[in-house]
């Protein structure tokens, strides 16, 4: 399914009235509301494949029915998404799951719905069909040097299909760890994977990224061998210039301070990228914003001061995308949510007075800080997101079309109720 830009047209002329009034007064309340429209309209965030259909628990999966059933269907879904936002213009693989038939045949349909290749993704979290040996104990860490060996030339073969796709990064995500205490040898678990790491570095092309992904626990518990940013720091400064932390919203202890975090990662040149998603009690992978969105403002008050600091483009020089699943909802309807309340997020943190909170900072007057903060995060910046998707081309309300159109119904015409996408 495809939407075609006069349906579009017509129904953001149909509210442009309700719009208008809306943005006239954001506008109003917000002094560089004009730049700020700007760089939303500049920014991207890129939608995982594993994303697009439901998710589940290991208690069971309930599809909601017509899932795209091959990644030529994965990528119309994130054009269908792209078509209505103009905000998720990339689209992120993992390997296995997705590897492409015919790499040029990819491209260009991802091209046709204005789509690019976001990074890839290695999998040594899972055993595919056709694998030799078993990542039970673990990949890069593994005590085995043929399961080692293993997991590096996958995160190679990965690296070929993403020259191929036009991507420039890849993401290593590693379940290993050990789940009771004696298990494991730290230490030469620390080294075996450093060892794996710089092997698949070497393989990187001269103008890629490599982003080191971190994961307190699952589904080890005990320990996990890329636990936390500093491990991921530490695996990432020893490999060179184009390694990075990337940091996933949900990989974290309770109640940790991402945003601090973010700030000392930024200050080192050594934050990559984002996933974006929300949680609770853990990994929660819930829809971005939905539980913690002052916390998102805050990750995102940072990233803008950091980013601003040094004179990085805010929407080229890391990597942003959702991680999310969704175990209740219409994923595709999940994702439109998630990236507005990350583009809120971020035009919030655009709207801090950072000169008066500067000020406010150095004079130790802590009321003034946080007025200054709690400001721009209760002001309301809906209308600016919303013309910067008018501006690029998008719906005023995305999911308020989607439900127009009908989406869902008409996917579940093509592809039938009980398909199941691939990768889950």
């Amino acid at each position: 399914m495809q939407i075609s830009k006069s349906l579009i047209e017509q129904y953001n002329d149909d509210n442009l009235k309700t719009h208008q009034r809306k943005l006239d007064f954001s506008t109003s309340e917000i002094d560089n509301s004009e730049a700020i429209i700007k760089q939303l309209v500049d920014f991207q965030i890129a939608i995982p494949s594993w994303a697009l259909g439901t998710g589940g628990t290991r208690f069971g999966r309930f599809p909601g029915g017509g899932e795209p059933r091959s990644l030529e269907e994965k990528i119309e879904d994130v054009g269908l998404l792209h078509a209505l936002n103009q905000s998720s213009g990339a689209i992120s693989l993992h390997i296995p799951w997705d590897i492409p038939t015919d790499a040029n045949a990819i491209r260009n349909l991802a091209a046709q719905h204005g789509l690019k290749f976001d990074a890839v993704n290695s999998n040594t979290f899972q055993d595919q069909a056709d694998q030799a040996l078993s990542y039970k104990f673990g990949s890069l860490q593994n005590v085995n040097k043929a399961i080692r060996k293993q997991a590096v030339d996958h995160n190679i073969e990965v690296i070929k299909h993403g020259i191929e796709l036009g991507s420039d990064s890849l993401t290593v995500w590693l379940s290993d760890g050990s789940c009771f205490p004696g298990q494991l040898n730290f230490r030469k678990a620390f080294q075996n994977t450093l060892e794996g790491l710089q092997e698949i570095y070497a393989a990187l092309p001269s103008n890629w990224k490599m982003f080191v992904e971190y994961k307190c626990a699952e589904p080890n518990f005990y320990s996990t061998t890329v636990g936390d940013w500093g491990q991921s720091l530490l695996y990432a400064s020893k490999l060179g210039e184009k390694a990075y932390t990337l940091v996933d919203l949900g990989h974290h202890l309770p109640n940790a301070n991402i945003e601090q975090i973010v700030s000392l990662l930024l200050m080192e040149g050594k934050l990559g990228g984002f996933h974006f998603n929300d949680s609770k009690y853990g990994d929660d992978d819930l829809t971005a914003g939905a539980l913690k969105p002052y916390q998102l403002f805050l990750i995102f008050n940072e990233l803008v001061e950091g980013m601003n600091a040094r004179n990085m483009n805010h929407a080229k020089d890391l990597g942003w995308m959702i991680d999310a699943s969704h175990n209740v909802k219409d994923p595709l309807e999940d994702l439109l949510q998630s990236v507005e309340a990350i583009m809120m997020a971020y035009a919030q943190a655009l709207s801090v007075d950072r000169q008066a909170l500067e000020v406010a900072q150095n004079e130790n007057d802590t009321v003034r800080c946080q007025e200054i903060s709690q400001n721009a995060f209760r002001t309301d910046v809906r209308a600016l997101v919303a013309e910067a998707s008018l501006r690029a081309g998008g719906a005023l309300n995305p999911i308020g079309l989607f439900r127009n159109l009908k989406v869902r119904e008409n996917l579940i015409k093509e592809r039938g109720f009980k398909t199941i996408a691939t990768g889950l």
